[in-house]
């Protein structure tokens, strides 16, 4: 049966999103999911989002990632559902969703897309890393040669490491460029390599560098290997609230498979 499918990317971490409101779907064939993310055999994608039809809100995000597995939050994977459920009509200019760590709340301006992320009150320091979760897990650690170094050998060992075990992280390599901009490389599980943008992780990186007082301000600047990023956030008795990731999400092109 053929699958009419939406090609969306968000600073260049690009997702296989489909319109599953009559549940056509099936969302058990983990093969299927893996084959439509491939680049080579199918359409190519970083995940593949389900956007569902919900009860009570604007609608619901199902998120698998590239190996076929369904995953935590992807928070450039969110926005980019926002400007779908846009483009289909099933909102306007705001929305309110359902996503695996809960609701998320949105706006769209033009091709921009802001997303209201999870809380976040517990943060680990270590010696030569951060972790929290922003959505998804995150490691946060700074890398002085971040233009030139092997980001999937570095990456899956930490990933892979004794850390985290069986569960897994992602990683993210962070260059501080200025009080306000940060450079990022992330490397994501479920990819199991390098994405041009994580949403997550640029979230996590915002707060880690506030919290370990490499900035003092609650704008931060990300830049990525897809482009530009915003994460803004409110401190309140050591928890970062109202946080918000904001960048561009532009729809690709539209087939059929």
């Amino acid at each position: 049966m053929q699958q009419t499918f939406y090609k969306y990317q968000g600073t260049g971490n690009d997702f296989v999103m489909i319109d599953n409101r009559q549940q056509t779907f099936d969302k058990n064939d983990t093969k299927r999911v893996a084959f439509l993310c491939d680049r080579r055999f199918g359409v190519g994608a970083d995940g593949l989002i389900l956007l569902e039809n919900h009860p009570e809100h604007d609608f619901k995000m199902v998120y698998y990632n590239a190996d076929g597995n369904e995953s935590t939050m992807c928070g450039n994977g969110g926005r980019c559902l926002v400007a779908f459920a846009k483009q289909l009509g099933v909102i306007k200019d705001r929305a309110v969703f359902e996503a695996i760590d809960g609701l998320h709340h949105a706006t769209v301006e033009g091709d921009i897309v802001n997303l209201q992320m999870l809380d976040v009150s517990k943060i680990e320091t270590h010696k030569n890393h951060v972790f929290l979760n922003t959505g998804s897990p995150h490691h946060v650690q700074f890398e002085p040669n971040i233009e030139d170094f092997s980001i999937k050998t570095k990456g899956a060992n930490i990933r892979y490491g004794a850390l985290y075990n069986e569960a897994g992280t992602n990683v993210n390599f962070v260059k501080k460029q200025s009080d306000t901009e940060f450079r990022v490389r992330t490397y994501e599980r479920g990819v199991e390599d390098e994405t041009l943008s994580c949403g997550t992780g640029v979230t996590a990186v915002a707060i880690a560098m506030h919290y370990i007082g490499e900035t003092e301000k609650n704008l931060v600047n990300l830049n990525v290997q897809g482009g530009k990023l915003k994460v803004s956030f409110n401190v309140e008795d050591g928890i970062y609230k109202n946080v918000w990731l904001s960048g561009p999400a532009k729809l690709v092109f539209k087939g059929s498979i």
